[in-house]
């Protein structure tokens, strides 16, 4: 294999093991990542031997996982915790703050150890979205709704950082989304390209707001593919405006930043144009995005759009269209866990894993 200066790609796989095709895409210099989903888990043990596989091709390959908590957790079964949505942490909050706090932390400390345990080096979590309402009380936003702490930015941000705190405490880094807030719009951004016509003053003064107070913390941030057309005409995963001016300089956040998935739809069209996935994923990068997600499409035509992007930006790269960035390749390196995890055995003895299982809401 041969290294490259920046592995901007994070990609998935068909199945629960690696195929000829996987692995040889695991091992091209641009792919930076592996993400998982529930169709990847048949048991803890199966796993276990895929990321320990996928890690032996690249041992600095970075593995991920939404693994949030609530109706969005892949991994369930075979000892995996069920843990508790956002919002019923936020819903704790209101009856008991300090509970609530250590509820977070626990739910980031199990999280974190389970996940670890079988090899997974990171969740994109916490969702620091906020849960706005409409006349008759319910979440505007389907698609985050109960993924969301709470409607004020204050609590998300408290019971984000405590959840960022478990992560932690297990060596586990943290990615808050999605930046700089979807919960006020109500199309889905997998089906849809969503838009939201408020002000950039009401948008920072509400939903940025946990990402601009909990930028020192944050290990990365993934932003929305919706477009706030009072600011730019583009979704902000594609706005230099967004990522650059707003996030980097006037926030101050200086971890990494990545694409939410190139493959919904909300990322398939820029200012009004349809884009293929090699557009899209330069469109990002040079946005200011360190990393681009490409999920779900090792299914669709053998992988055929997986193999696009890999060819198309490394033609790019060849091209002098596209420049790989080392403070991103940087960026990616420090989400890797810089200890070694617990096995599950010795997890299930672990004091503090037990306690935190206890305090879970």
């Amino acid at each position: 294999m041969t290294e490259s200066l920046h592995a901007p790609v994070i990609l998935d796989i068909a199945g629960t093991a690696l195929t000829a095709d996987d692995r040889r895409r695991l091992q091209h210099p641009l792919t930076g990542g592996l993400i998982l989903f529930a169709r990847h888990f048949e048991s803890r043990a199966q796993l276990t031997a895929l990321c320990a596989e996928a890690k032996s091709l690249r041992p600095d390959l970075l593995i991920a996982v939404d693994q949030e908590g609530g109706r969005v957790q892949r991994f369930r079964t075979d000892g995996f915790t069920a843990l508790p949505a956002m919002r019923s942490l936020g819903e704790l909050w209101m009856d008991d703050a300090m509970r609530a706090i250590q509820a977070a932390t626990a739910t980031g400390l199990v999280l974190a150890l389970e996940l670890r345990a079988c090899g997974v080096d990171m969740s994109f979590t916490p969702v620091l979205d906020l849960d706005h309402h409409d006349d008759t009380h319910q979440s505007l936003s389907g698609v985050i709704g109960s993924r969301s702490f709470h409607r004020d930015p204050r609590v998300v941000s408290l019971l984000g950082q405590s959840l960022m705190q478990g992560l932690a405490l297990a060596g586990m880094a943290s990615c808050g989304k999605h930046f700089p807030g979807h919960g006020y719009v109500a199309a889905d951004s997998h089906v849809d390209v969503p838009v939201d016509t408020r002000s950039l003053k009401a948008i920072l003064a509400e939903d940025a707001r946990p990402f601009e107070w909990l930028s020192l913390s944050l290990s990365a941030v993934m932003p929305a593919h919706v477009v706030y057309r009072k600011v730019d005409s583009r979704p902000a995963g594609f706005s230099r405006r967004w990522l650059q001016e707003i996030l980097r300089e006037r926030l101050g956040f200086a971890g990494a930043v990545f694409s939410d998935d190139l493959g919904m739809a909300g990322a398939r069209v820029i200012e009004g144009r349809p884009v293929g996935f090699t557009e899209a994923a330069m469109a990002a990068l040079d946005a200011g995005c360190d990393l681009v997600l490409l999920c779900n499409q090792s299914l669709e035509s053998g992988g055929q759009a997986i193999d696009e992007l890999l060819d198309g930006l490394s033609q790019a790269q060849s091209d002098g269209r596209w420049h790989p960035a080392i403070d991103s390749e940087a960026r990616r390196a420090a989400l890797l866990p810089q200890s070694a995890p617990l096995t599950w055995d010795e997890l299930m003895l672990a004091p503090r894993y037990l306690e935190a299982l206890a305090r879970l809401p």
